[in-house]
């Protein structure tokens, strides 16, 4: 099998669409353009230019009208393939009259009437457009200062939106990041757009929605975006900037569908480095060399898992000089060898802000590389801010030269891969321009070309694959061998609690890979009182954790949940942030769920695997999963890692048990105790401090790894175990773990399947594992 490489094309708007149906509704223009059998985009505007024009960033796929046919009747025009029918409304020309009319006098709407409706091709209703808007902003809205940062040259600026019928039984998922706690975006407004001071924790904007209906919808639209879901009947996207409205609807039987094309319209997610599952150990900040060696040191002289140590900021002499400070950090050249002779592999931050007086300054000032002013001048964020001016890295030079002199001045001292940070950017762009245009307009796209810069430049110059660590994206940036997080969240039991479906709702919107900084960002307070009597003793901590009683206990419990994210990190602003920092009673808890997480590696690579070829993610709500159980429409608390596990954290202060809700459809096997249990019911289990609820599903089967410090050591299956009660089959990926070989094929595939009745495992492929069946299955339940 060949993988094939989706390349990220960042299109300029504005290439003319071809395979398209154009329609005219009065005044209005609405073009239907086809990019597969279950993927259309729709365009309104009241400028057919605008409306005839192409996607906008983070689009990289081509029209493709295969199997589309068009006819025109009496009701409208009817654009079908064999898995959408798609009507547009015939144009009717409405003249009020009575009291309507009078109110016509004074009142009207900004643009005439288009209703579309999307169904399956036996008649389900999938999606229905009720209304659109195209308005110029205005005093009367509140949203006339939005001018202000429109230059003459500029486009016109709309206020465009649309809205659609909403059954009482629809719910959506996705949308980005939004930290405020619930899972059902359903009777919610969310602002999507990128926000690090949003109350609640940074909000993280990707326009993509899945529904229980059969589709997603992408917005096509990067300007700061308002959704309003369920209310009043209807779901309403109202975005602040823009010359048309365009949306792709992707209809699909099941959610892993609907995740396949949006994979085909904004690219695949490429293979990680096989470090990338391991644990990730990181801190604010590891200030000098010594202290990264000592570190690395303490991991394996415990003989515990660890694959990438991270350098956060202020490693330098000044924001933007692209140095390392010679007084703290020798010879990194030398730091990183031993290290990589050590089995880790070493991440470094790079913060896209140059100060004056930097080396570069000059120099990105002089070509207009900045993110700027209407004059040209660079923002900056005096008075208060004063870390200089993010480069635009929009700008194709200013991107290829950001690269450069990363490569030249960072990865060429050993690094292997980039912590992207303040990928906002951290200067929140409106009123200011890109090289592609008012930041107004363009608000949340810098996320997209700045992972870009920096991926293009691995695929090009390096042989080993991307990593790339930011706490932004858009439609799209999951192509860029990027990894997420929430930001620099609170350490605090309630944050801990809204993680879980922010986590799960960040993923659905297409972007597999996503975690949290285990133990929250911020630096602790002075004092902390429990409300329940602490799990684990602080008092052997104190040097660390200081009077927050509870801490120990809460980062245990983050540490388990963290074990079970698609990313392993913990980061924060702790004295010691290292496993055996937080009392001897919690120091044995986190051995354990770092092993754990390397016991699971085969399972947890192969899940990699299929985000690959899917564009699916394997951090999945359960109503991916479940989709005929009504009762896991809003289940937030807990969710499937991969196709076998499902995982309940712990959340509560003081909580030694913890309420499960199991779906219907399947029975579960309690992972540690292999006690077996029915699905479609709510279950109580016994949650002690050293234990996270974790069931098994029946049919399942689970590669198992032996004993390693790294994922550079080879490692070999030591058990292969399977969870009778159900015929099951499972997939073993293997590859080489950090070059990008397997697009041509290079890599193993062991196919196993699990025959209940019979009571009989088979594998066929690669031969994954030497040893007799006999010696290396486990049957659980039988």
């Amino acid at each position: 099998m060949v993988c094939m490489l989706v390349a990220l094309v960042l299109t300029a708007p504005g290439a003319v669409a071809q395979e398209s149906v154009v329609l005219t509704r009065q005044d209005a223009t609405v073009m239907l353009e086809p990019y597969a059998p279950n993927i259309l985009r729709v365009t309104l505007s009241l400028r057919k230019k605008d409306a005839v024009s192409g996607p906008g960033y983070g689009i990289t796929a081509h029209p493709s009208a295969a199997g589309w046919t068009h006819e025109a009747n009496e009701q409208g025009d009817v654009y079908r393939s064999s898995q959408m029918v798609v009507t547009v409304g015939a144009s009717h020309k409405w003249t009020p009259t009575g009291t309507a009319a009078d109110i016509a006098k004074f009142f009207s709407g900004s643009t005439p009437g288009v209703g579309i409706s999307f169904k399956t091709p036996d008649g389900k209703d999938l999606l229905s457009m009720q209304g659109w808007q195209m308005s110029v902003p205005n005093h009367k809205d509140g949203n006339a200062d939005v001018l202000y940062d429109r230059r003459p040259t500029d486009d016109d600026f709309f206020e465009v939106g649309a809205s659609f019928f909403s059954s009482k039984d629809e719910h959506y998922y996705g949308l980005g990041q939004n930290q405020e706690g619930f899972l059902d975006r359903r009777n919610h407004v969310i602002r999507c757009a990128h926000d690090y001071d949003a109350p609640s924790g940074q909000s993280v904007c990707v326009p993509f929605v899945v529904t229980n209906y059969g589709y997603g919808l992408l917005w096509d639209n990067p300007s700061k975006t308002t959704v309003a879901f369920g209310f009043n009947d209807q779901t309403r996207w109202t975005s602040q900037v823009g010359q048309r409205v365009s949306f792709f609807v992707i209809a699909g039987k099941t959610y892993d569908e609907i995740y396949e094309g949006y994979r085909l319209l904004t690219g695949s997610v490429p293979m990680l480095p096989k470090s990338a599952y391991g644990y990730i150990q990181c801190k604010q900040r590891y200030s000098s060399q010594e202290e990264v060696l000592d570190v690395a040191k303490g991991y394996r002289e415990r003989h515990l898992p660890a694959d990438v140590l991270v350098v956060d900021w202020f490693y330098y002499t000044k924001m933007g000089q692209m140095d390392m400070d010679p007084v703290k950090w020798p010879d990194p050249v030398a730091m990183n060898k031993q290290l990589h002779a050590m089995g880790f592999h070493t991440m470094i931050s790079v913060w896209p802000r140059f100060v004056p007086g930097s080396r570069y300054y000059d120099t990105l000032l002089h070509n207009g590389w900045f993110m700027h002013l209407a004059d040209g001048t660079p923002t900056n964020g005096l008075p208060y801010d004063r870390a200089g001016s993010d480069i635009d890295t929009t700008n194709p030079d200013a991107a290829k030269w950001y690269w450069d002199t990363i490569r030249d001045n960072i990865l060429s001292k050993g690094f292997d891969s980039i912590w992207a940070d303040e990928t906002e950017p951290d200067l929140p762009p409106n009123g200011s321009y890109f090289h592609i245009g008012p930041g107004t307009e363009y608000f949340n796209v810098y996320p997209l070309f700045h992972t870009a810069a920096i991926y293009d430049g691995f695929r090009r110059d390096l042989k080993t694959r991307a990593l790339i660590l930011a706490r932004d994206a858009y439609t799209g940036a999951q192509h860029n061998g990027a990894i997420f997080w929430s930001s620099d969240i609170s350490p605090n039991w309630d944050t801990l609690r809204r993680q879980v479906p922010t986590g799960i709702n960040f993923v659905a919107s297409g972007m597999p890979y996503w975690s949290t900084d285990i133990g929250g960002w911020q630096y602790l307070p002075a004092y902390h009182k429990p409300e329940h009597p602490p799990l684990i003793d602080p008092s052997d901590a104190r040097e660390n954790v200081g009077h927050y009683d509870d801490y120990p206990e809460l980062y245990v419990r983050w540490f388990e949940y963290g074990a079970f994210q698609p990313n392993f990190r913990s980061h924060g602003s702790r004295n010691h942030n290292e496993v055996w920092s937080y009392g001897k009673q919690a120091e044995p808890i986190l051995e354990k769920y770092l092993r754990l997480r390397y016991e699971l590696m085969p399972y947890i690579y192969t899940l990699g695997y299929d985000a690959h070829e899917t564009g699916a993610p394997f951090m999945r709500g359960l109503f991916m999963d479940f989709p005929k159980d009504p009762k896991v429409a809003n289940i937030g608390d807990e969710y499937m890692f991969g196709p076998a596990l499902l995982v309940a954290p712990v959340t509560e202060q003081g909580a030694t048990t913890r309420s499960v809700y199991l779906p219907a459809g399947t029975d579960w096997y309690n992972f540690w105790t292999n006690e077996r249990v029915h699905g479609g019911q709510r279950v109580t289990v016994a949650a002690p401090i050293d234990t996270i609820p974790v069931f098994v599903r029946a049919g399942s089967i689970l590669a198992l790894g032996a004993p390693v410090e790294s994922t550079n050591e080879k490692q070999a299956i030591a058990k292969v175990r399977v969870y009778s009660g159900a015929d099951g089959d499972a997939v073993l990926y293997q590859d080489d773990g950090s070059t990008y070989d397997y697009e041509q094929g290079k890599f193993e595939l062991t196919r196993m399947h699990w025959n209940d009745t019979e009571g009989e495992l088979t594998a066929t492929g690669y031969k994954a594992w030497s040893k007799p069946d006999s010696e290396m299955v486990e049957v659980i339940g039988k």
